[in-house]
């Protein structure tokens, strides 16, 4: 089932991309990307549509922009907090 989902069409027109850390016991302390030990999981959701998340080694630009053009088509509108760009520029 993970192969089939791994090879499902890109996603396209209006994309929200987000990132998120998780871990499975509670940490006090720093959150977000100052946190260690999480786990970085980015999400796809296509408005009024399907949903895509995955496990990815770190949330650095070069990263998320590899998946966001390996997932998502060329000409769709992305929204991720408060950024909003045309892939194809």
């Amino acid at each position: 089932m993970a192969m089939e989902c791994e090879q499902e069409t890109k996603l396209s027109g209006e994309i929200e991309v987000d990132e998120s850390y998780f871990v499975l016991k509670r940490v006090r302390g720093k959150r977000g990307r100052g946190a260690t030990g999480k786990t970085p999981v980015v999400g796809l959701l296509k408005r009024d549509g399907k949903v895509f998340t995955k496990i990815i080694e770190r949330c650095d630009r070069r990263t998320l922009h590899s998946f966001i053009q390996r997932k998502i088509e060329t000409k769709s509108i992305i929204h991720s907090d408060g950024w909003k760009k045309n892939l194809s520029s």
